[in-house]
């Protein structure tokens, strides 16, 4: 297995972060399940690094939340409980609140943002029911809205809590057995993205406040 980061990047980060940032995407494309083994001699030999950096990385990982260290058991993927989720869930709609707001008072910024494109990949993916492809263009259709809203500190802060939340996710898409929730979360990233288009904030909050309100009890119930 091979860094998804090309040459440059590799040059200007340490290792530790490079490796963080390498399981952090695998936690993402869900390669592992809640409550998973991380072997650090199975990770290291995956990503062609020695034991040292995977140790940091997973010191890292614990402290965003990502896995647990049991002592003299090892590390685990970090199972999130309802209420934890619920919790994430509240403080990740009010990011959003203030993302969407930004971007409705300067819509240029999504010129050339690549949104449509993603969308269209999406709605295909989702026709589909490819619950772990469509999870992915979810994080990045919300990301990229964070990135483009242009503040750092509120970008970072919104990673944290997505791939916290993204945890409970893969615990809720492997129990989910009707894809109809794919397709109605697609729609509203388009009706929430014509409506920052036309710079309507009142619209794009009231989307936004539907989607993240049905999203947050679908995955309640699945689990509960």
């Amino acid at each position: 297995m091979t860094f998804s980061r090309n040459l440059g990047v590799l040059k200007q980060n340490s290792l530790p972060s490079l490796v963080q940032d390498e399981l952090e995407l695998m936690f993402r494309k869900g390669k592992f399940t809640p409550g998973h083994p991380l072997r650090e001699a199975t990770l290291a030999t995956q990503l062609g690094v020695s034991r040292g950096p995977i140790r940091e990385a997973f010191r890292s990982l614990e402290e965003k939340g990502l896995v647990t260290v049991e002592k003299n058991r090892g590390v685990f993927v970090r199972v999130i409980t309802a209420q934890e989720a619920d919790d994430i869930f509240e403080v990740r709609t009010a990011l959003e609140k203030i993302i969407v707001s930004r971007i409705a008072k300067a819509p240029d910024c999504l010129h050339n943002s690549g949104l449509p494109q993603l969308l269209s990949k999406a709605t295909k993916l989702a026709a589909k029911a490819d619950f772990s492809a469509c999870h992915a263009l979810n994080i990045q259709f919300h990301e990229r809205l964070a990135e483009l809203a242009g503040n750092h500190t509120l970008l970072n802060t919104y990673r944290r809590l997505v791939n916290e939340l993204s945890l409970f996710r893969q615990q809720a898409h492997a129990r989910q057995a009707d894809a109809s929730s794919l397709k109605q979360s697609v729609e509203d990233h388009k009706a929430l993205l014509e409506a920052l288009l036309i710079g309507d904030q009142k619209k794009a909050l009231k989307v936004l406040k539907l989607h993240v309100d049905e999203s947050r009890k679908r995955l309640q119930h699945i689990l509960s």
